[in-house]
């Protein structure tokens, strides 16, 4: 019921649909004969666009491998038709209708589809939406644009030799991202997902006291008692001026945890 969008260069399974739509023209209705040598991936595509009409979800099923891996291990793509086309591929006709022609930068680009300077590009713009949703404490939709900012510079990352200096460049830009995304899974009470978080942080920046006091708050939020305590004492050791701020925490942490253990003692009353 809706079109479907093609990237152009981004290697889509049928690559002929791609050839057959660049020689068309908007509003224009064409009909293509294509031989079987062209035709070999469409039983996949179509199973693929059968269950998303059907509201299914079209990798239901797989495992993370490349189509025909899937087809060895399952002998079938639920279709006895497409089924039938895969035991014996056929020349087939595409009837297709072009409504419309866009440009690269006429649409919301997935970063995946992004090359390394548009990746570059894009991390400022996600991290300053971010930062605007945290004003309006939409904290979910933040951590998301800080997430994706984060995707962004792994996938670049990964591509530079660890600890030299293009890859600590692109360390310098993560770390602040990753905190602010610490500081919205707090806001949401994700705690233990502030701990991987801040703990994998801190394996490569020991030294970063923004890290500690934020594990140090999702520590205390989850009854760690010793360990925020030494993550806060860390915090004002390395970072003097936030030595009120740890001050202010130690004493919520220790109400806290006094208030708790009236609650367990008059708990542990009751049951004996």
């Amino acid at each position: 019921g809706i079109p479907m969008e093609i990237i152009v260069g981004k290697m889509f399974k049928l690559e002929i649909w791609e050839t057959l739509l660049s020689s068309m023209r908007p509003g224009e209705v064409a009909e293509f004969w294509c031989d079987t040598i062209h035709t070999g991936m469409y039983a996949l595509v179509s199973r693929g666009m059968r269950r998303i009409t059907e509201g299914r979800d079209p990798l239901e099923g797989q495992k993370h491998r490349c189509g025909m891996g899937n087809m060895f291990d399952y002998h079938s793509t639920g279709y006895d038709d497409l089924d039938e086309l895969q035991r014996t591929p056929q020349p087939l006709i595409f009837i297709m209708e072009l409504f419309r022609v866009e440009e690269p930068s006429a649409y919301k680009r997935d970063t995946w589809a992004m090359n390394k300077e548009e990746k570059l590009a894009a991390v400022p713009v996600l991290h300053s939406e971010g930062n605007r949703l945290v004003l309006r404490k939409e904290f979910a939709q933040a951590a998301a644009k800080y997430q994706e900012a984060v995707i962004c510079l792994r996938n670049l990352q990964a591509k530079e030799k660890p600890w030299e200096e293009g890859w600590l460049k692109l360390e310098s830009l993560v770390t602040p991202l990753v905190l602010n995304y610490c500081q919205c899974q707090l806001e949401l009470g994700e705690y233990y997902e502030v701990l991987e978080h801040t703990t994998e942080l801190l394996q490569k920046h020991n030294d970063n006291a923004k890290a500690y006091f934020k594990r140090a708050k999702a520590h205390a939020a989850v009854w760690n008692e010793r360990e925020a305590r030494e993550d806060f004492l860390r915090v004002a050791h390395l970072d003097p001026s936030m030595g009120a701020a740890v001050k202010k925490e130690l004493k919520q942490l220790g109400e806290r945890m006094r208030k708790k253990h009236v609650e367990d003692r008059k708990r542990y009353q009751g049951l004996f």
